[in-house]
């Protein structure tokens, strides 16, 4: 037994009596060969990577069967390794975990977002069945962020901003803040280095100062508590982490001079009443900033968090938070929902427990009826990431809501009877308009009625619970469901006719097939159904269907025939809508830009033969292109720029800019591009409620040359998280 095995074993021997050291040692040795031949990037040894993680994993305090499928966690996705494998030798409890974790790459998608979008659906999924699959992923990522430098650039923005939007968010949800502050700080650090290094210099500079004072006020409170309360507590004080200076630095337009409770004081005692007793002494030793204390004791927060805050100013005029908590309540906040662990020592699973995990459950019910990426994501965001509000109802029962929500969520939170039976509600015994957004305290009394007609389409718009929403859409799609298949059949004929495509005249059922498998719809039906309620006919449904009528009317076609009859062929039009592209073979022909990736001089790109309009060019990373079926792939031609372009010929590119909002940031951008001299064609600029902008620019341009320096000078702007070329 090596040494690096020995040292795990006695780690878990800490917490955890009698583990199971023959399973440990099989994943140790069966990870060790698995990947012996396989190196990161970094040129250490693959194995460096899964050791890592499970000792992440023991810092937790997780169970063995946790540290096996850490161990494990790559073998089935980097190695010829099977879950069969793997089950047949460590058992159905560690291969589900590791299958939970595994991510889908081996599965085509049309895009980075649906690929993101299904791998953490797989996880939510899979968190429903064990949540240990989540905690195994947040160890995962988290080693992966601490040895991102070996990454290319392009890499480690693309790593860092997914990270920042959804697995600290997930370890925050799960109240795993050592994780989640951690995952943050790293995610700034290759998002915005600049930034990074200007908190890191700045506090550094006053590191001296700020430690004296809080030595200080720790020796003072210490003192009080001996003297006044008679008894022990262990007080400790802590920097706030990066990240949290950054949000502030750059939601409020401050410097980080203007930011003075850089650090916090965070006090340990035995009981709640000594809690509460403690309070009372700091606001007595300390002036307490008003509206700024929060009492998570009494109503923890959905992750389970529980502690007193409160913010108060010192004798020299710093502001600086306090944090009052019980040694419970302390490792409930670092270690989460591992700390409530119902694995541990072989307990049986309690009704409790599951209560804390009922919101995940809720999750993959909303999440199961979305198949749009973006849509998806924003769902996701509001669910899981968002501010929230405690109220209680009537009775006393405390429920967690997205700040702003109303009372139709909080109708529907408790059920959809009682949300589809609501005909008004009262807000702390008044009556209030049911779109009135809820405030911490207040509490909710529905109003229902056994006559009541459903719920408004105008509801859709007033809340703020993807739940709320879900449980609206269900009602109207059961209740008016033949008028949706018939007006979803109204709008698929009218498309037909609006794109003249008349061999899907005869549409039949058999066609949808495809597109009926792709969207998990069960029928036709279904899919005019969603097509009519929708109140707009999806474009991809429609692309898709298309595709399907083409193969089955026509599959005899080639290229050589397309070509023979001249579809492509428009010789009166070549001087002016060749658009810079040389078609290899055949001259004279009408080309057009595709408008789904606006393909600029630069850029490599392939030609695709329409149906009677000419060739319509792509870039080659077009998802449409790596996505096309094999009939399509037959109808691909080479293209290429011509070598000397057309004199001020321009050409339109999408950028998407992601930052932290602030003051004047969108006045910088358009300063930036007027500098540069590039016209903006169209610009949509909107700020998500984690503060983070998103700005879509639409930009005229010469070559590729020129849009990546217009990427790097707008990289440089402050707050400037990323910027991507973007599809339609």
């Amino acid at each position: 037994m090596d040494a690096q095995l020995t040292n795990l074993i006695e780690d878990i021997k800490k917490y955890t009596s009698n583990p199971d050291v023959v399973l440990l040692q099989n994943a140790y040795e069966e990870a060790k060969l698995a990947h012996k031949d396989q190196k990161r990037k970094s040129g250490e040894p693959y194995f460096t990577h899964p050791l890592e993680v499970a000792k992440i994993l023991i810092s937790l305090n997780m169970d063995v069967e946790s540290v096996a499928a850490g161990l494990l966690h790559d073998v089935v996705e980097d190695t010829p390794k099977s879950y069969e494998d793997i089950k047949e030798k460590f058992g159905e409890d560690v291969a589900m975990l590791v299958e939970g974790v595994t991510k889908l790459e081996k599965i085509p998608f049309s895009s980075k977002e649906e690929q993101q979008m299904e791998n953490i659906r797989k996880m939510i999924l899979a968190m429903a069945t064990d949540v240990r699959v989540i905690i195994i992923k947040l160890a995962d990522r988290l080693h992966n962020m601490r040895t991102l430098k070996s990454m290319p650039e392009e890499k480690q923005r693309e790593k860092s901003k997914e990270t920042l939007d959804v697995y600290a968010p997930l370890a925050h949800r799960l109240g795993i803040s050592r994780i989640k502050w951690e995952l943050e700080d790293l995610s700034l650090k290759y998002l915005d280095s600049v930034a990074y290094r200007e908190i890191y210099e700045s506090i550094n500079q006053k590191k001296e100062e700020r430690d004296k004072f809080i030595q200080d006020v720790i020796t003072e409170i210490d003192a009080r508590i001996k003297e006044e309360l008679h008894f022990d507590a262990k007080i400790e004080g802590r920097a706030k982490h990066f990240y949290s200076i950054f949000r502030k630095m750059y939601g409020q337009n401050k410097s980080i001079d203007e930011i003075y409770d850089l650090f916090a004081v965070r006090i340990i005692v035995e009981t709640i009443t000594e809690c509460y007793a403690v309070l009372g002494l700091v606001h007595e030793i300390y002036k307490p900033i008003p509206g700024r204390f929060k009492d998570y004791i009494a109503m923890p927060k959905p992750n389970m968090y529980q502690s007193l805050h409160t913010t108060v100013i010192g004798n020299n005029g710093y502001s600086f938070e306090v944090q009052i908590r019980t040694l419970d309540m302390h490792k409930t906040a670092e270690y989460g929902i591992a700390a409530h662990w119902k694995y541990k020592e072989g307990e049986e699973t309690n009704a409790e427990f599951d209560d804390k995990l009922e919101w995940i459950r809720q999750l993959l019910d909303v999440q199961n009826e979305l198949s749009d990426s973006e849509e998806f994501m924003k769902s996701l965001k509001i669910d899981m990431f968002s501010d929230e509000v405690f109220v209680f109802t009537p009775k006393g029962k405390v429920l967690s809501l997205p700040a702003g929500a109303c009372p139709i969520d909080f109708a529907y939170s408790i059920h959809s009877a009682i949300g589809n039976k609501m005909v008004g509600a009262k807000i702390n015994g008044k009556i209030a308009t049911i779109d009135q957004p809820l405030q911490n305290g207040d509490i909710v009394e529905i109003l229902t009625t056994a006559v009541a007609k459903g719920p408004s389409r105008d509801w859709l718009k007033m809340v703020k619970t993807s739940t709320a929403r879900s449980k609206i859409n269900q009602w109207f799609k059961s209740n008016f469901r033949d008028e949706h298949i018939q007006k979803g059949k109204d709008m698929v004929d009218k498309e037909v006719r609006r794109r003249e495509m008349p061999n899907m005249n005869n549409f039949k059922e058999e066609f949808s097939e495809y597109v009926i498998k792709k969207y998990g719809l069960k029928s036709a039906d279904d899919m005019y159904a969603t097509i009519g309620f929708e109140g707009q006919l999806s474009q991809k449904i429609m692309r898709k269907l298309k595709d399907e009528v083409d193969k089955i009317s026509e599959p005899e076609k080639t290229v050589e025939t397309i070509i023979a009859e001249k579809e492509i062929s428009t010789p009166q039009q070549r001087k002016n809508n060749s658009n810079g592209i040389v078609v290899k073979g055949i001259d004279n022909c009408l080309v057009r830009l595709s408008r789904c990736c606006n393909p600029v001089p630069g850029d490599e790109i392939v030609g695709y033969i329409t149906r009677g309009r000419g060739v319509s060019v792509h870039r080659a990373d077009c998802s449409n292109v790596l996505n096309s079926s094999d009939d399509e792939k037959q109808r691909l031609i080479e293209v290429m720029w011509e070598e000397t372009p057309a004199p001020n010929q321009y050409y339109s590119a999408d950028l998407r800019i992601t930052a932290m909002d602030r003051n004047g940031l969108l006045f910088e951008v358009m300063a930036e591009l007027s500098n540069m001299r590039v016209s903006a064609n169209a610009v949509h600029a909107r700020v998500s409620k984690e503060n983070v902008c998103i700005i879509e620019l639409s930009v005229s341009i010469e070559h590729s040359e020129q849009l990546v320096s217009i990427t790097n000078k707008l990289k440089k702007i402050a707050g400037v998280f990323e910027i991507t070329r973007t599809n339609h």
